[in-house]
């Protein structure tokens, strides 16, 4: 058995709940947003990086099994205030708390302090039959 660490300091409060650390990739740090598009370019690719295992790059199925709808609105360091869900599907409804804990994984998306409030914005989702997404802003 391996010892126990001495006590360390306090770690950063988690940002969704269920993710433990292995959950919780390690991205590049993020770059400043000046723009919407750039603040939703960023984070889309954000998602996918944090995300490998439930994402797909591929061309979306005619047919989607789930297309929730998410505004995501961050304080100024770009972690995440609030997550609003815009649509939520009737089929699969499940895939909305998938994408809110993508959305977790990806985060922070940067320092938006030079876009003007509020400083939000919008995902949509599209999810396989095999409960894997594609964020809309990468088709």
């Amino acid at each position: 058995m391996e010892p126990v660490p001495a006590a360390q300091p306090a770690a950063p409060a988690r940002p969704a709940v269920g993710l433990t650390e292995p959950d919780i990739p390690r991205l590049a740090p993020p770059k400043p947003s000046r723009t919407l598009e750039e603040l939703r370019r960023q984070a889309a690719l954000r998602l996918v990086a944090a995300n490998p295992e439930r994402t797909y790059m591929t061309e979306p199925p005619a047919v989607l099994l789930a297309i929730p709808v998410l505004e995501v609105e961050l304080y100024v360091d770009g972690s995440i205030k609030r997550i609003n869900v815009l649509r939520k599907p009737g089929q699969a409804p499940e895939t909305v708390q998938i994408a809110i804990d993508a959305l977790h994984r990806a985060a922070p998306y940067g320092d938006v302090s030079r876009m003007p409030e509020p400083r939000k914005f919008s995902e949509t989702f599209l999810f396989n039959d095999e409960k894997r997404f594609k964020p809309r802003t990468l088709d």
